[in-house]
């Protein structure tokens, strides 16, 4: 009997070995991309404030008198477009925020002779709603314009590290090391089953809650090791479930060829986009103009949410997609799990005004229901403007915590390295 309980027990160990190697060695490798990640998503948690705040001129619009009126923003839209004629117009928002300017997207027009999109000296127009000026316009991500594109640059960093294509892929692929450490660290903090006691020397000592409830704590008058130590373990136990949900949404953002196998193969999803396929030349001018396409967007939301109960809060924005040839009509419902964009939208066609799609963001399928709380999570765009403020500073302090979680781990590592070489020089 006793002889097979060692056996059993050098077994665990062996498990045990391997997984602190792994832990070891994917910390490592996840480490540097992490702190940034923590440190750039704590600032965008608070990005329309800090926008706001380094580009006055851009983001903020003062009413000539209280209460004064918007403009229709469909024919500022025209008034973009107008003085942009090298692009396309294709987005406009369909709803006025106290004091915020709105904001226009760029669509670049391919060349008639070679097919190539021109690149566009700018892709953001911002408009007084009141007045309808021309407040400023930037090519969103590019640092060399200044400090108006500071916020949408230390996005790129967090989504991407700024490089493109290749390095949202590198990030996706850290992501997933990232979503299978939570576990690996995880099991790392459980004791052992029927472990033996400091005082006692036998199995059983202290019950394995017990033993399990010091690995939750932090040992503060100890050395700075052992705190750095406990600082390392606690802390990602207190945060764990809130690092899953942020490393499995990164993987949604980055690869969804993971990410959609697998919670496909668990979960309902709706049928996003289906039927609807490029065309061979996009449809530059829509057949249906704008103000109709906001009537047809009107109507079709208003017959969808009386076929699923749901409620139309306001509208959010009227988009047209030239290489599909549809509009996408969008409001915040009451499907919606916040009101800072909304996430209910349908498109039709833009020449017969035919309903192609709904896509609600919860209540028809667990896998969207799932996937929109992880990223509205993720994002922290739960709640209102005023209620989802607790929510940016939590999102703040887990930014800060996967910074700390990345710097304790790295200073483990050192101390555990150092101490060997000392053990081996030793001997």
């Amino acid at each position: 009997m006793r002889c097979g309980r060692e056996i059993a027990g050098r077994r665990k160990g062996s498990h045990r070995a391997w997984l602190v190697l792994a832990h070891r060695w994917v910390g490592l490798v996840i480490a540097g991309f992490l702190l940034v990640a923590g440190l750039t998503g704590a600032l965008l948690a608070w990005n329309d404030e800090l926008e706001a705040w380094l580009s006055p001129e851009l983001f903020l619009a003062t009413p000539p008198v209280p209460d004064a009126p918007a403009q229709d923003p469909l024919i500022l839209r025209e008034r973009v477009q107008l003085a942009y004629p090298e692009a396309l117009a294709v987005h406009a928002p369909l709803t006025t925020q106290p004091g915020r300017t709105l904001t226009f997207n760029l669509y670049p027009l391919a060349d008639a002779a070679t097919g190539i999109e021109a690149e566009l000296a700018v892709d953001q127009v911002f408009v007084d709603p009141h007045d309808g000026r021309i407040l400023g316009a930037r090519r969103w991500g590019d640092l060399t314009q200044g400090l108006k594109n500071l916020m949408p640059f230390i996005y790129r960093l967090h989504y991407q590290l700024a490089l493109g294509v290749v390095g949202g892929r590198v990030f996706g692929v850290i992501s997933l090391l990232w979503t299978l450490d939570c576990f690996v660290g995880l099991c790392l903090s459980l004791p052992a089953r029927g472990g033996k006691t400091a005082k006692s020397g036998q199995a059983g000592g202290k019950s394995w809650l017990a033993r399990w409830r010091t690995s939750w704590g932090v040992r503060w008058g100890a050395g700075s090791y052992k705190v750095n130590f406990d600082l390392h373990r606690a802390g990602g136990l207190w945060a764990w479930a809130m690092l899953f949900v942020l490393a499995w949404s990164a993987v949604a953002f980055n690869l969804s060829e993971v990410y959609d196998p697998v919670m496909k193969s668990v979960f309902a999803h709706q049928q996003d986009g289906a039927g609807l396929r490029p065309q061979s030349v996009p449809e530059l001018v829509p057949a249906i103009g704008w103000q109709e396409a906001r009537e047809i967007g009107r109507r079709l939301m208003a017959e969808q949410a009386r076929v699923q109960g749901y409620t139309v809060l306001r509208e959010d924005a009227l988009s047209y997609e030239p290489s599909i040839g549809v509009y996408r009509y969008g409001v915040v419902s009451s499907r919606d799990v916040g009101d800072r964009w909304g996430a209910t939208s349908l498109k039709f066609d833009a020449g017969k005004g035919e309903l192609k799609n709904l896509w609600l963001p919860t209540g028809v399928a667990s896998g969207d229901t799932l996937r929109t709380w992880l990223t509205s999570l993720h994002t922290a765009a739960v709640g209102g403007m005023v209620a989802g403020l607790p929510m940016k500073l939590f999102i703040c302090a887990m930014g800060l915590a996967v910074a700390l979680l990345s710097g304790t781990g790295v200073v483990i590592w050192r101390k555990k390295r150092q101490g060997r070489r000392h053990a081996a020089s030793a001997r």
